[in-house]
């Protein structure tokens, strides 16, 4: 070895650890590892309130006799960010209330022919109450 390539491998040899220390992924600070929990809890309720919102809405059209008969409010085929077909968040559930009417009532701006209200759990799986499923109701007996 020529006195070059041995000094650039001592160098090199001697800043190695250094080197790998700098590199090192620091142990996480409480607040990054809030921030990290906090948003994975966002995640699941998200992805909980698109599944709620798609069960509620297959569970209404169900209720009423299938797509051939009944379409839910276009409120209830839209994403979950300021969604007016949901009125309730507590409890770990999901409350959607919502009209309906047969296929093309929206279009063609008729009245709704039905009102479904239901309450779904937080992780969107499982339809825990059919609150009301009839007629449409006033908006004070609706509250």
């Amino acid at each position: 070895m020529n006195r070059i390539t041995a000094l650039v491998a001592g160098v090199l040899l001697s800043g190695a650890p250094a080197l790998a220390q700098e590199n090192a992924t620091p142990p996480a600070a409480p607040r990054t590892t809030q921030t990290l929990e906090r948003i994975e809890e966002l995640l699941r309720e998200s992805q909980g309130l698109q599944r709620a919102i798609n069960l509620a809405r297959t569970t209404a059209t169900q209720l009423n006799g299938g797509l051939e008969l009944y379409r839910p409010a276009s409120c209830m085929y839209a994403g979950i960010s300021n969604n007016p077909c949901l009125i309730s968040r507590d409890g770990g559930s999901f409350v959607f209330r919502f009209t309906g009417g047969a296929p093309g009532w929206e279009q063609f701006k008729l009245a709704p022919a039905l009102e479904t209200e239901i309450r779904v759990s937080g992780d969107g799986r499982t339809v825990l109450q059919v609150i009301y499923n009839g007629a449409p109701r006033s908006a004070a007996a609706a509250s």
